[in-house]
C-alpha cells in the first residue's frame, strides 16, 4: 500500500525540533511519534541553524534567491541609470566648474578640469568621449556602463583605464597617434607595397600570374613588414590603381597601319564618278545544319538545338561590295585561294568595263597577296584593251575590323543563316542569294547612306570609318 506523505507548516517543524533541542527528546522517539525519516529532521535541524524560520517556508531557496537577485538587479540598474543621467547631463553642459570641482579637486587640477570641460562642449566627437570617460572614471562609474553609453566596446575602455593611468589627463585627450597617423600613409609601407606587386608574383615564389591582397601582405610579413589587407588595398586605390577585368581590343600590329590607312581614306575623299571602291573577303566555310539564334517562343519554353549533328554540307561565300552604291558581287567558292581572287577580279572587269579604274581592298590574307594574283592585275593594266586599271588598296594586317563587308556577312548570316535549318546546300544558296539580290534593289532604288537602317541586320554602316568595328563575333565568319 503506497504511503501518505505528510506535510508540514514551518511553524509545525519549529516546534518538533524545539522537543529534540530543549526537552531532550531522541531522534528516533520524534521520527516515530510524527512519522518521518531521520534525515528529514536532520536536514530541517541545518536549515534552521542556517537561515531560521524562513528555511521553511515554501519555496524558501529559490524564492530568497530570487528576490535577492531581484533586488541585486534593481540597485544595479538604479545605479547606471543615474550614472546614463550624470554623464548625460554633463555632456549637455549642465555641470560647470562650481558643481564639478568639489567632487574632482583630489583627482584633477584646476587646468586639467577645464581642459575636460571645454573638450566635452567644443571638441570633436572622439575627443569629447575621451573627457567624458575621464570624469565618469574618477567619479567610480563601472567600465561596462561607460562602454554602454558611449558605444564603445569594453576592451577599449579597459584600455583607456590603463592609458590614462600611465600618461595621465593632458597626454590622454592629445595623443600623438590621433592626427590621422595610418599606415596607408605612411611612406615607408606605401614604397613597400608597390615594391611587391611591380614584380610578377612568381618572383617571390607564388604560383599565379596577378597579385591578390592576401599575397602582398604574406610577402610584407615574410620581410618583417605587419599590415592588414584593408591598408593594402587603400594603399593601391589611393594610389589611383584598382582591379579591372582585361578587354579584348581590336588593334592592328601592323608597322605601317597609319600609312595604309591613310591610302584608304585618300583614296575614298577623292574618289571620282567613274572609279569604284570594293571591300572583299569570303565569308565560311559554315556548315549547313540546324542553327542556333534568338528566335520568338513561348513563355517558359527554350528553343533546342543538337550540339553534335550531322552536316548536310558545307559553303564558302566569296563577295565583293562596291562602297559607293553599296551593291553586292558575290559567289560560291570550293576553297580560299588565289584562282578564287583571280575569279573575282575576272568578275569584276566583266561588270564594270566601262569604269576608269577599279580599286580592291582586302585583308591580309596570303591568298590575297600572292605572286600569281599581282601578275593577273600587271598583266590587266598593262594590257588594259578598253578595260578599268586595277589598283590594290590593302588593310593593314590583323585589322580585319576595317573590311566594310564583314558589316554585310554579318547581316547576311543573322537574317537568313542563323536560326535556320535548311534541308540542303542548294537551298541555304537560294537564301543568300535571294537576300543579296533584294539588298541590292534596295540600294538601286535608294542610292543614299543607309545608315543603321541596312535592311535593319547590319551591325554598323558599311561604309569606311576608323572607328567602325565592322565584323561582328556573334555572326562573321
Amino acid at each position: 500500500m503506497k504511503r501518505i506523505r505528510r506535510k508540514f507548516t514551518p511553524k509545525e517543524k519549529v516546534n518538533i525540533l524545539r522537543l529534540h533541542i530543549f526537552e531532550k527528546k531522541s531522534i528516533l522517539d520524534l521520527c516515530n511519534e510524527y512519522g518521518i525519516h531521520p534525515t528529514v529532521l536532520y536536514r530541517w535541524k541545518k536549515q534552521l541553524f542556517d537561515l531560521g524560520e524562513e528555511a521553511f517556508r515554501r519555496n524558501h531557496p529559490k524564492s530568497i534567491i530570487a528576490k535577492q537577485k531581484l533586488q541585486k538587479t534593481l540597485t544595479k540598474n538604479k545605479k547606471e541609470e543615474d550614472s546614463r543621467k550624470w554623464m548625460l547631463e554633463l555632456i549637455q553642459g549642465k555641470y560647470d566648474h562650481s558643481h564639478l570641482m568639489p567632487v574632482f579637486l583630489k583627482y584633477l587640477q584646476l587646468s586639467e578640469l577645464q581642459m575636460l570641460i571645454d573638450c566635452i562642449k567644443n571638441r570633436p566627437l572622439r575627443y569629447r568621449n575621451r573627457a567624458v570617460f575621464v570624469l565618469a572614471h574618477l567619479k567610480g562609474i563601472p567600465v561596462p556602463a561607460i562602454s554602454r553609453f558611449l558605444f564603445i566596446p569594453r576592451q577599449t575602455v579597459h584600455l583607456w583605464v590603463q592609458v590614462y593611468k600611465n600618461r595621465g589627463c593632458t597626454d590622454f585627450l592629445n595623443p600623438p597617434y590621433l592626427p590621422e597617423y595610418r599606415k596607408c600613409k605612411d611612406k615607408k609601407y606605401i614604397d613597400a607595397v608597390f615594391a611587391i606587386i611591380h614584380a610578377p608574383p612568381k618572383t617571390y615564389g607564388i604560383n599565379r600570374t596577378s597579385w591578390r591582397q592576401s599575397d602582398v601582405q604574406t610577402v610584407m610579413k615574410k620581410e618583417g613588414i605587419s599590415i592588414s589587407k584593408q591598408y593594402i588595398g587603400k594603399i593601391i586605390k589611393d594610389a589611383g590603381y584598382q582591379y579591372r577585368k582585361a578587354k579584348k581590343v581590336l588593334t592592328s600590329i601592323d608597322p605601317d597601319y597609319h600609312e595604309k590607312l591613310k591610302k584608304i581614306t585618300g583614296i575614298l575623299s577623292r574618289l571620282g564618278p567613274m572609279e569604284k571602291f570594293f571591300s572583299i573577303d569570303e565569308f565560311g566555310p559554315f556548315a549547313v545544319k540546324i542553327q542556333g539564334g534568338t528566335s520568338l517562343v513561348k513563355r517558359g519554353h527554350a528553343k533546342v538545338v543538337p550540339k553534335y549533328q550531322k552536316s548536310k554540307g558545307s559553303l564558302i561565300l566569296t563577295g565583293a561590295l562596291e562602297l559607293s552604291t553599296n551593291q553586292m558581287i558575290h559567289f560560291y567558292s570550293e576553297k580560299k585561294n588565289t584562282m578564287e581572287m583571280i575569279k573575282l577580279l575576272n568578275l569584276l572587269l566583266n561588270k564594270y568595263p566601262n569604269e576608269d579604274c577599279l580599286y580592291l581592298s582586302w585583308d591580309a590574307g596570303s591568298w590575297h597577296a600572292s605572286k600569281e594574283l599581282y601578275e593577273r592585275i600587271d598583266e590587266v593594266n598593262t594590257f588594259k584593251r578598253g578595260r578599268p586599271r586595277v589598283e590594290l588598296a590593302p588593310l593593314p594586317a590583323s585589322a580585319q575590323f576595317l573590311n566594310v563587308i564583314e558589316s554585310v556577312f554579318s547581316g547576311m548570316a543573322r537574317a537568313v543563316i542563323h536560326n535556320s535549318d535548311y534541308t540542303s546546300v542548294e537551298e541555304c544558296k537560294r537564301a543568300i542569294d535571294l537576300h543579296f539580290k533584294e539588298r541590292n534593289v534596295h540600294f538601286r532604288k535608294n542610292p543614299k547612306r543607309a545608315g543603321n537602317k541596312i535592311w535593319g541586320k547590319e551591325r554598323v554602316t558599311p561604309e569606311f570609318n576608323v572607328g567602325n568595328n565592322c565584323k561582328d563575333p556573334r555572326y562573321s565568319r
